[in-house]
């Protein structure tokens, strides 16, 4: 083991440092299990008593608990304050980042297991913020890309009509018209996906058509072994699974029921619920970009306008995607700007040309 230097009082702030913010993140842990039950609880206060073992280590090396102590950093600080107030899905991917985060695989004063720990920590959090996620699809999904689809494109529509040098009047109706087709697109759309996939795994589900010819079957020579077969089993273990099912039939003893599983139904979603949030969503993000000119708004002023709200927007959309995914919120937020101001920009051209085309 290396030895290490007689710390610095540099290195003692850096120690009281990682002693609040791993006191914070302890506390965060605590407040959602408070809003948690059975295994989500219990693992969640695993993971802030693991979070006490470091900040114990750093009381130790400090000698003592210093009598003022930092403050924890922005992020945990923000960590802290979502979780008393939400303890939702986005606290879980925030801690996720975090956990990816940590310093101690670089900290010479940290030991192996703890930045070992970290590391562990982040795929907990991660299963637990994949569990989150597989609650919100369906619904939230068609939500979030349905307001996101109607603010680029109503923005594109009406930058590009706006260009061509029409009455504001007509720049309003456009805008309106292409709300009302994308959110009847979209949520006629959304309804057919969900209900076809629905419908596609309601197909490829396990079928009780063929149990009443169980009694008849040749407990040596039946073909039930090769519908196991299909669904993944080996050779030999859908045999000796056809006989037990074959022998318990023609007994009278009904076969062992499989153990209830979270149906795929309950990722996909309602198709009503997705069609309908799809619909309003689209809607309330196509209403954006239209809102200078519903107010009254013409030229210059209304594009900045509408680019700035729509702008806004956009990178909160981006940010929530970003939050969800685990990733970066504003790495996601500005892509989504980037896509939405692209959009604009290549229609407001295109309609630049149509205008001076028809003058």
């Amino acid at each position: 083991m290396t030895t290490l230097a007689t710390p610095t009082a540099r290195d003692r702030r850096r120690w009281a440092r990682y002693l609040v913010d791993e006191r914070a993140e302890a506390r965060v842990y605590r407040e959602l299990a408070s809003r948690r039950t059975g295994e989500e609880r219990d693992i969640l206060l695993a993971l802030a008593e693991a979070e006490g073992r470091h900040e114990q280590h750093w009381i130790d090396l400090l000698g003592e608990q210093p009598q003022r102590l930092p403050h924890p950093g922005v992020g945990t600080r923000m960590l802290s304050w979502m979780a008393r107030r939400f303890g939702s899905i986005f606290v879980l991917a925030l801690a996720q980042n975090a956990e990816a985060r940590s310093p101690y695989a670089d900290e010479p004063y940290a030991t192996a297991a703890m930045a070992a720990d970290e590391r562990v920590h982040h795929e907990v959090v991660r299963g637990l913020a994949a569990r989150g996620r597989r609650r919100l699809s369906g619904t939230f999904r068609a939500a979030v890309f349905g307001a996101n689809d109607g603010l680029v494109s109503n923005l594109a529509l009406v930058m590009g009509v706006g260009a061509t040098g029409v009455a504001p009047s007509f720049v309003l109706f456009s805008g309106i018209a292409g709300l009302l087709a994308g959110a009847l697109s979209m949520g006629a759309g959304e309804f057919v996906s969900v209900r076809s996939q629905r419908e596609l795994l309601e197909a490829t589900e396990e079928s009780d058509f063929a149990d009443a010819a169980l009694p008849h079957l040749d407990l040596d020579a039946n073909e039930l072994a090769l519908v196991y077969r299909t669904r993944g089993m080996d050779p030999d273990a859908a045999l000796t699974k056809a006989r037990e099912v074959v022998t318990a039939a023609q007994s009278g003893t009904a076969p062992a029921a499989a153990a209830p599983g979270k149906s795929a139904h309950d990722v996909v979603g309602s198709a009503w619920g997705a069609s309908i949030s799809s619909f309003l969503f689209f809607a309330s993000g196509a209403i954006i970009p239209v809102l200078p000119w519903i107010f009254g708004m013409s030229g210059l002023g209304a594009v900045v306008l509408a680019l700035v709200l729509v702008g806004i927007a956009l990178m909160a959309t981006g940010a929530m995607v970003g939050l969800l995914s685990g990733a970066s919120p504003l790495k996601r937020g500005l892509r989504q700007l980037a896509i939405g101001f692209g959009a604009a920009a290549i229609t407001y051209v295109l309609g630049l040309l149509f205008g001076v085309s028809a003058a």
